[in-house]
């Protein structure tokens, strides 16, 4: 008798339905469930596996994203042309808006990222939304490899890292008071070559500034920052050509990029696999303010 043929899941067919996963038991426990998106790759990657999971139906959320005011160009174009390809509604949290509000105040070194979470959970609570996707990794930084897959948040937005619940077996509890929210983490288990391993996978398109490129830039403490109108060159800052890729997508006023020859997908996997610090801790200016900036902002209701 033959014996029966080995039924084996690859890696990223596993963690692809992980994530899948938990975003139809999302959808199933709470009633106003939005994508955080900001045009960057673990985002994008998110959107993708969210089409997925309710395919052949829409989306069946809005995508919000918080926008600094501080976006590089190429990836608000990319934002705008993905929402309209896939008809999703686009909730935009507008940091510029809280400012001339006077809900927040700018802050002296012009970085806007912590300034985010006020703007973020106005959002929240104008359109009810208790449950929010984003596209965190426990690789990327060590706050947020203490989190949860759902990570429960108070009536202030606030996280306590002491205080969540257990997700024995693959059983998520996502049960809230009116007030209160869940941050869910789809891709908590991924990795950066994971994701870039499954944009080749699926050629999914992205913004242009992920690959090589040449650009105006300066270097400021051990980084590479390209030149823009938030982010001039200093007194006595040699501005200069180079080719460079980014890593990570935040705001142009802190986050730097690296020397790269990567245009391809392929190049990038190769790159990301050789390297030895995670993409945050390589191009995030906002993650140096101190040891656990990150820890803070979260504590605060960053997401």
């Amino acid at each position: 008798m033959t014996a029966p043929a080995a039924y084996q899941v690859t890696h990223l067919d596993a963690l692809e339905a992980e994530s899948i996963f938990v975003m139809r038991e999302v959808v199933a426990e709470m009633e106003r469930p939005v994508l955080l998106f900001s045009g960057g790759k673990d985002s994008i990657v998110m959107l993708r596996l969210a089409q997925k999971a309710f395919a052949p139906a829409q989306v069946p959320f809005p995508v919000m994203h918080v926008d600094t005011g501080h976006n590089f160009p190429e990836v608000l174009d990319y934002r705008d042309r993905r929402v309209a390809e896939l008809s999703l509604q686009l909730v935009v949290a507008s940091v510029p808006e809280a400012l001339a509000s006077g809900l927040v105040r700018e802050s002296a070194d012009g970085m806007r990222n912590r300034i985010q979470t006020p703007v973020l959970l106005e959002a929240v609570e104008k359109h009810r939304f208790n449950a929010l996707f984003g596209g965190a990794r426990r690789d990327e930084e060590k706050a947020r490899a203490k989190e949860r897959m759902f990570s429960f948040r108070d009536e202030f937005g606030q996280w306590d890292p002491k205080n969540q619940r257990p997700e024995l077996w693959a059983l998520y509890n996502g049960r809230h008071h009116p007030g209160e929210s869940i941050r869910v983490f789809p891709l908590s288990n991924w990795t950066e070559l994971d994701v870039w391993h499954y944009i080749a996978r699926e050629r999914i398109e992205l913004p242009s500034i992920y690959y090589a490129h040449e650009r105006e830039v300066v270097e400021r403490d051990g980084m590479l920052y390209a030149v823009n109108d938030f982010l001039p060159a200093r007194a006595g800052e040699e501005r200069f050509k180079a080719r460079v890729r980014y890593r990570t997508v935040g705001d142009a006023s802190c986050t730097a990029a690296v020397r790269s020859d990567a245009d391809t997908v392929e190049k990038v996997i190769e790159e990301v696999a050789a390297t030895r610090i995670t993409e945050r801790g390589a191009t995030r200016g906002d993650d140096r303010v101190s040891e656990a900036a990150m820890e803070d902002r979260k504590r605060e209701g960053y997401f």
